[in-house]
């Protein structure tokens, strides 16, 4: 047999089992990419159906346009709580938060350790000093003012201690 269109192509020469072999393995492979995207395609078109849901372009449209209304709104919220949290740690900064206190007996005749110490002081050592002295003849107290930790005014053991005891937290 004389094939002219084989060998116009320069194919002539070549038997023609081999050339059907290859058809047929380009053909298998073009049927494995043909399943390949079918697949693909399917579980495109599920998903595409799950997030249309029955919904038309202007419902779908409307659901955005609240996400992003939504998404305004937490922004604001989260600026205002960002705002209301730094304005608590400021008002926090000038509160006493650290504490110490120490009784005891200020004259050996009475028991029971009815004076006492009590520093307060806030987060950069500033506060105070209450003594309590009491004694058969009454109660006396009095205060010393306190400077990032330190005092003007000499203090007792007592004092140092309830002073020591507010720094150490």
């Amino acid at each position: 047999m004389n094939y002219n269109l084989l060998t116009e192509m320069g194919l002539g020469n070549m038997d023609l089992t081999y050339l059907f072999i290859g058809t047929f393995v380009a053909i298998l492979l073009l049927l494995i990419l043909v399943i390949v995207l079918c697949v693909n395609l399917g579980r495109l078109s599920k998903k595409y159906k799950k997030f249309m849901g029955g919904k038309n372009a202007k419902s779908l449209e409307k659901d955005i346009m609240g996400l992003y209304e939504d998404n305004k709104l937490i922004k604001a919220s989260m600026e205002k709580n960002r705002k209301d949290i730094e304005n608590l740690y400021r008002k926090l900064g000038g509160t006493f938060q650290k504490m110490g206190i120490v009784k005891y007996d200020a004259f050996n005749q009475m028991g029971g350790q009815l004076s006492f110490s009590l520093a307060l002081l806030d987060e950069n050592d500033n506060g105070f000093i209450i003594n309590s002295v009491h004694s058969a003849e009454g109660c006396y107290s009095y205060t010393k003012e306190i400077k990032n930790g330190l005092c003007d005014i000499s203090l007792g053991d007592e004092e140092k201690k309830a002073l020591d005891m507010a720094m150490d937290l």
